[in-house]
């Protein structure tokens, strides 16, 4: 009787631990519940991409708002500012330099040839005249140099070729301004020579200088400029021969 009885409990007890187990295990996911999981998943991310697309869509509009203003203000602008006018400038024909060119300046100071017509208007003549570089002083071609006093200063008395070499002299009376000495060479004493101002002009170019007076007959132009008439406003260019032109009416002693 004993051993029924235990018996019976212990299958009593092994019955309960089954219904226990039982009761506690969690059932397994069929694929109805993994489908609906995902579908809810899917759902939330395209509600999420939807919302930041419909924010980007608000800026991208706001943004092209802000250009279009921008468009406006410059457009605006634009229309106020005035309008530059292109003036074309003429058209310049060319023009051919002529051979000589009375007034060719270079910077502050005048060109010159080796040879120029120069009129002295003490004399009023025209003379072929030597451009000498290595001429300190210049001189003109006078006779028959006389010294005489005029109200207490020195005067001279000198005569002049002013028609040609065959006809008559002129006479003319100037101030005489200093003596200079020439030496001409060792062997002779120095020559002293009355000094005179004057009034000279090269084509449209008029200046003032020294002139001393001398026989110049044995030479070949009556009239000479040196250094002191070119120094600080002449150029010479020893290739050319008047660049201020030939005056008809010159008076030389050379034929050139």
């Amino acid at each position: 009787m004993l051993k029924q009885v235990i018996a019976l409990s212990v299958a009593a007890a092994l019955l309960s631990g089954c219904v226990t187990t039982q009761q506690t295990t969690t059932p397994p996911l069929t694929n109805a519940d993994l489908n609906s999981s995902l579908q809810a998943s899917q759902g939330v991310i395209i509600d999420v991409i939807n919302a930041q697309n419909s924010q980007q869509a608000s800026n991208v509009t706001a943004l092209s708002d802000e250009i279009r203003k921008l468009k406006t203000q410059v457009s605006a602008a634009m229309s106020q500012k005035p309008k530059t006018i292109i003036v074309q400038p003429p058209i310049q024909k060319q023009v051919e330099a002529p051979q000589q060119c009375p007034e060719n300046i270079l910077g502050e100071k005048f060109l010159l040839g080796e040879v120029e017509s120069v009129l002295v208007d003490e004399v009023k003549t025209k003379f072929a005249t030597r451009i000498d570089t290595g001429a300190e002083s210049s001189s003109l071609d006078a006779r028959n140099i006389v010294l005489f006093e005029r109200e207490g200063e020195q005067w001279v008395r000198y005569d002049v070729i002013t028609n040609g070499i065959d006809q008559p002299f002129n006479t003319f009376e100037s101030k005489v301004e200093r003596f200079v000495r020439i030496k001409q060479d060792v062997d002779t004493a120095d020559d002293r020579r009355p000094v005179i101002h004057a009034h000279l002009k090269i084509g449209k170019y008029a200046a003032e200088t020294d002139l001393n007076l001398t026989d110049r007959s044995h030479l070949d132009y009556p009239l000479l400029l040196g250094r002191k008439f070119m120094k600080d406003i002449a150029i010479v260019d020893v290739g050319q021969i008047y660049i201020h032109g030939k005056a008809k009416n010159q008076i030389t002693t050379l034929i050139k």
